[in-house]
């Protein structure tokens, strides 16, 4: 079986940059998951000590703790200041963005419409940013009953959303208000990996989609490939099942934002070896 790779997949700008700052930052812990990927997550405890904190209550005095890829809630970086921990921030120049969006839109008397997953914590930390005319949808449909209590909107995106779903919201939007502005704060990778994947998607028999389960963007890829063919969403090489290339010639592959190349590079290797 050939085994065909999407022109651009894996890693981010984002994750890359937070990887390499665990990685520099040994004996700390992160606030939350640093990706959505628990093989990363325990390789960076194993071989470097980062441990994960689930809540503020566990951080200590003196403890060096890292601020996850996604960003966390305006208050609970208030909070995680005042226990006097060395706080080293890795959350995303691109997920920080939307923030200051919202921030300054806030100010300027917009309401503003979040497209996104209102219990994904990207979006919980842009939405700390504003305040109660705030709207978070994940389709333009879910606008249909929103009252807004002022007739100037502003939007952004969740940075892993497909882009498609947001110009539809863009769209009903600006066919209904008087003033709507728009920021597009979809990830450029995000973008590249998407188009990748749906142009591989169609070239071959079957796709293998490598990334966490809980990833919004790696799940958006999983979405775009069944359009066009069969597909799996896999973790690593073990969740892979021979059966299901039984009479296939070519499979694609593709993998979410928070994949590391070890993992792709294992199941590789487990695809080529499947008679």
């Amino acid at each position: 079986m050939e085994v065909k790779l999407a022109s651009s997949y894996g890693f981010c700008f984002g994750v890359k940059r937070a990887i390499e700052i665990a990685e520099n930052h040994k004996n700390s812990a992160t606030l939350g998951p640093l990706i959505h990927n628990q093989n990363e997550i325990d390789r960076l405890r194993n071989n470097f000590n980062v441990d994960l904190y689930t809540s503020l209550d566990e951080v200590k005095t003196d403890d060096t703790v890292i601020i996850r890829t996604h960003g966390i809630p305006k208050d609970d970086l208030k909070d995680l200041k005042s226990k006097d921990a060395k706080i080293i921030n890795a959350t995303c120049p691109f997920v920080t963005t939307p923030q200051q969006i919202v921030k300054k839109m806030t100010e300027d008397g917009y309401c503003v419409v979040i497209f996104g997953d209102i219990d994904h914590p990207e979006v919980k930390g842009v939405m700390s940013y504003g305040d109660d005319n705030i709207t978070v949808v994940l389709g333009a449909n879910e606008l249909e009953n929103a009252i807004f209590k002022k007739d100037k909107i502003a939007t952004v995106a969740q940075t892993t959303r497909k882009k498609e779903e947001y110009l539809e919201i863009v769209n009903y939007l600006v066919l209904r208000h008087k003033e709507v502005r728009v920021f597009n704060t979809i990830c450029d990778a995000t973008f590249e990996n998407q188009d990748a994947a749906r142009s591989l998607s169609k070239e071959v028999d079957i796709m293998v989609v490598i990334g966490g389960k809980n990833s919004s963007n790696t799940k958006q890829l999983f979405t775009i490939c069944e359009e066009n063919t069969k597909s799996y969403l896999v973790e690593d090489e073990n969740d892979l099942k021979e059966e299901w290339f039984v009479g296939k010639k070519v499979c694609g592959i593709t993998a979410g934002a928070s994949t590391p190349d070890w993992i792709i590079q294992n199941i590789i290797n487990k695809l080529k070896a499947i008679k």
